[in-house]
């Protein structure tokens, strides 16, 4: 007779709200020693609240959390940590000055001289044995800062290890991981499930948690919805549990854009070895796609046409003209957008609310002779915007942090569209958003094409490379080793280009 799985956690009828709004209403959610149990929901759904009431960040309103079958009081992050519940924020929170097995002991380093003087061999020793547990090749001196974001990762969860932690929290485990790194996160997760730790696995990315999760938990509107077993559970049944609704996967519309008028034109793009000799064009109504892997140079692409970077040779024409773009002032200025694959630091003011956000780029406009802004005009714009591109907000005046990662990609699209841009780069569009809402960001780019704006699309994830583009450029090792039209486009066709290091530069297209 096989015994039962031991439950770590159990939470009964969870509500909680932030200034009466309700955020959670009667969540319930389990874990088993040695699962993975997958977490899932439209951004907004409530994920993240509940799991950091289950951390300690936030205190429940009502209902119950037990922990190996007893009442817990999670009134801080330190009482979690205590019964052995820790959580890795999708925004690491390590020192990058400091080194790995610095942060790994943060605030519990071992001492000597009775608590006079750091004890750095011991430090460093205690580190390496952790390291070793996982099977991870890290050097424990080495500053975090040098680290890759899969590196940086693995110290999180080490630190998570070294605290004895049975409850191991996920949020967005692989959003900035490529295949192998990927590969050797689920290695460390596997090792982990062995030795009895449970897992919350909240991720967006369905083929990764086919492959890792036993369990996977839907929310929606603050509420949990369903659990089921992974297997056997389909992707639409999942889809239709988080968006209320069935998910309509529309038709890849590919007009014929070849005879509209240049939109954008590169010549010769170079920046030392990210970006060697890239050209290509751009036309008004068309949707160009750039595909490849991690370093390829796709985003070097992007921010040396907008000016963030500086570009060591090349040209840039806008609408037939020469245009001189050192700075993004200058790109602006001559009607290019640019949506950051990093929104938080360089596409949004989070701490400013969205009424700010909105109108901050276009400001001048509603600016009197003397300096003065026109509230009233501010507000009826940002409104205006709001209702058109259906952000899910309180008001104009809620802060853009607290809102869904899809509803603040939409701000952002909100900010260029008042700047009147009829050339947007989008980079990682849909990075951490949900299904529905990244259908929502489709459907808005499909529409902003249909008016006649020339649109860019950066993107890891090939099936949205697919379903968006008119044309695909695939890049390698910072050159364009390929085009390929939207309806000759396949996975494999890219990922043969997109691995192509030896390959001359691609033939450039010939202007029409």
């Amino acid at each position: 007779m096989t015994a039962s799985p031991v439950t770590l956690i159990e939470i009964r009828g969870l509500h909680k709200a932030f200034s009466g709004v309700p955020v959670l209403e009667g969540v319930d959610f389990d874990l088993r020693a040695g699962e993975v149990h997958a977490l899932m929901g439209e951004n907004g759904a409530g994920k993240s609240t509940l799991m950091k009431v289950l951390a300690g960040v936030y205190e429940k309103d009502q209902g119950q959390v037990l922990v190996d079958g007893r009442p817990a009081a999670l009134a801080s992050p330190r009482d979690a940590q205590a019964l052995g519940i820790a959580i890795i924020h999708q925004e690491l929170q390590l020192m990058p000055h400091l080194t790995a097995a610095q942060n790994l002991f943060m605030g519990r380093e071992p001492r000597r001289f009775g608590g006079l003087l750091l004890d750095d061999a011991r430090l460093n020793t205690e580190a390496e044995a952790v390291f070793q547990r996982l099977n991870l090749r890290l050097d424990p001196r080495t500053p975090v800062g040098e680290l890759t974001v899969a590196r940086q990762q693995m110290v999180e969860i080490a630190k998570a290890i070294s605290l004895h932690s049975r409850v191991l929290i996920m949020d967005e485990p692989t959003a900035a991981l490529n295949d192998a790194e990927v590969a050797d996160l689920f290695r460390v997760i596997r090792q982990l499930q062995a030795e009895g730790v449970g897992i919350v696995y909240i991720s967006h990315k369905m083929d990764e948690l086919q492959r890792i999760a036993e369990r996977v938990t839907v929310m929606r509107d603050g509420r949990s919805m369903a659990t089921l077993p992974m297997a056997g559970t389909s992707v639409d049944t999942i889809i239709s549990l988080m968006v209320g609704r069935a998910l309509v996967h529309e038709a890849v519309d590919v007009p014929d854009t070849s005879g509209a008028p240049v939109a954008l034109r590169v010549r010769g793009l170079r920046r030392g070895h990210a970006v060697r000799d890239v050209s290509f064009e751009l036309r008004c109504g068309e949707i160009l796609g750039f595909a490849g892997l991690m370093g390829a140079g796709r985003t070097e692409v992007a921010r040396l046409v907008f000016g963030a970077d500086e570009r060591e040779a090349g040209d840039i024409e806008v609408h037939g003209r020469a245009a001189t773009i050192r700075t993004p002032v200058d790109a602006v200025r001559h009607g290019i957008g640019y949506l950051s694959e990093d929104r938080k630091h360089f596409g949004l003011a989070t701490g400013l609310d969205v009424q700010a956000n909105i109108v901050l780029a276009s400001l001048p406009r509603f600016a009197s002779r003397l300096g003065l802004v026109d509230d009233n005009a501010t507000q009826d714009t940002a409104a205006r915007l709001v209702r058109q591109l259906q952000i899910k907000t309180p008001s104009t005046q809620q802060t853009v942090k607290l809102l869904s990662g899809g509803n603040q990609q939409k701000v952002v699209i909100a900010k260029w569209l008042l700047r009147d841009c009829d050339i947007l780069i989008f980079d990682e569009p849909t990075r951490g958003i949900d299904v529905g809402a990244k259908a929502e960001i489709h459907k808005l780019m499909r529409a902003l094409a249909a008016e006649g704006k020339a649109l860019i699309v950066i993107s890891s994830e090939l099936p949205e490379v697919l379903s968006l583009a008119h044309r695909i450029l695939v890049m390698c090792e910072g050159r364009i080793t390929g085009e390929i039209p939207a309806t000759e486009a396949t996975q494999e066709r890219i990922m043969a280009l997109a691995t192509q290091r030896d390959a001359a530069p691609a033939p450039q297209p010939v202007t029409a």
